[in-house]
């Protein structure tokens, strides 16, 4: 099949200098995946550097860079304006000697701009929104800076795709409340790098205390205030939040400046450590290093920090949500606790703490749950079977 993925953003090639990371290393690895299947496989991301080439290969598959918008990094809000213009240049470019069998749009803008493309034709759209909108407002609250138009955008995406895909069952729920017919939506997990985070190899160095591993960006939405509240009823363990600025800008970020006044006001500033932002590529050596990873971001599809962490061998303590909810089986791999109740987080980690164990037991059954579910092959094989039906549904029927 001729396949088409569609991402309105900086795609894989956004990282050059490092491993794609999050809807990035998704597009990449998926892509990649299906030309190993032998599959002819084109990206389309947005051109935000003019001094990039237009066009690159990469393993097995080509990045085409579209020229619309302004030649720079450009905030959501802005890009919705250029969706038109984009969906135009795609057709056009469909128009000659390579035409997709098949058009999968990433994100609410790459699938605006893919279905503009193909509305004057038969090509199938399939659509992952990889965080819905309307999913952020209610999780997030006032922290949501969604511009205003996706909900309603989002909403009339889902009339005109022919399959929405769900990376979780909360957003397959979502889906079907906006108004999607269930049989039009398939659940299909993001995967994780199991050649990269595996249990074997260098742990970061620690203390000889345990420690609690939580990773992400520095936000309100992240969770890391509710973990430093629970650390008062941890006991003597320390918390490393990996994520934000780079180490040097600590000192003068807003939201770590706010978390280290909470933890100074909570009682518990020698047990919380801000370590900033760490290469993707050294990230297994932190998650090795830790006894427990908490993941109590208030909003997660894919869930990729837990995956990570269990392809490592590592339990994790997370909010009964999202994607954590999916890749975490409670009392197996790990335990689930309701989100934002943190005094059932806090005894929950003092006491997986203490389960020696325990946290063996479901560290070695989270690593046989990624390999067996989770892994960019199954991924690439569920999209791949997606894609023979819609095509199929499309094809006309011989006399």
């Amino acid at each position: 099949m001729r396949v088409g993925l569609v991402f309105a953003h900086a795609g894989p090639t956004r990282h050059a200098d490092g491993p794609a990371v999050g809807t990035h290393e998704h597009i990449a690895r998926v892509a990649a995946e299906l030309a190993g299947r032998g599959h002819d496989v084109r990206v389309y991301e947005r051109r935000a550097d003019p001094a990039l080439p237009e066009i690159v290969e990469l393993d097995g598959y080509r990045v085409e860079r579209v020229p619309v918008g302004p030649p720079r990094p450009t905030p959501t809000a802005e890009l919705v304006g250029y969706v038109a213009e984009f969906g135009r240049w795609l057709a056009d470019r469909w128009a000659g000697e390579w035409t997709p069998d098949v058009v999968h749009g990433h994100y609410w803008i790459g699938g605006l701009a893919a279905a503009h493309a193909v509305r004057e034709t038969d090509i199938p759209v399939v659509q992952t929104f990889h965080s819905l909108g309307v999913e952020q407002l209610r999780h997030l609250g006032q922290g949501y800076d969604g511009p205003g138009e996706r909900i309603p955008l989002e909403r009339a995406l889902t009339r005109v795709v022919d399959i929405a895909v769900a990376q979780c069952n909360d957003e397959v729920d979502e889906l079907t409340r906006m108004g999607v017919q269930r049989t039009s939506v398939a659940m299909v997990p993001a995967g994780v790098d199991i050649t990269r985070f595996h249990p074997d190899g260098e742990a970061a160095p620690r203390e000889r205390r345990a420690r609690i591993l939580s990773v992400g960006g520095l936000s309100p939405g992240h969770g890391q205030e509710d973990l430093i509240r629970a650390m008062r009823l941890v006991g003597d363990a320390e918390l490393v939040i990996a994520g934000g600025p780079p180490p040097e800008q600590l000192a003068t970020h807003a939201e770590a400046r706010r978390l280290r006044e909470l933890a100074e006001r909570t009682g518990v500033a020698d047990q919380v450590k801000l370590v900033g932002a760490v290469p993707h590529e050294q990230m297994p050596t932190w998650y090795r290093s830790a006894d427990v990873v908490a993941c109590t971001a208030h909003y997660s599809s894919a869930g990729r920090v837990s995956l990570e962490a269990m392809a490592c061998g590592v339990p994790v303590v997370g909010y009964a949500m999202g994607g954590i909810a999916d890749a975490v089986v409670d009392e197996v791999t790990g335990r689930l606790v309701p989100p934002g109740d943190v005094r059932t987080l806090g005894v929950t980690l003092r006491r997986l703490l203490a389960d020696n164990a325990g946290r063996f037991a479901y560290g070695h059954a989270a690593v046989d749950r990624v390999r067996c579910s989770y892994t960019w092959e199954r991924t690439a094989s569920a999209l791949e079977r997606l894609y023979e039906r819609v095509v199929g549904r499309r094809k006309p029927v011989e006399a």
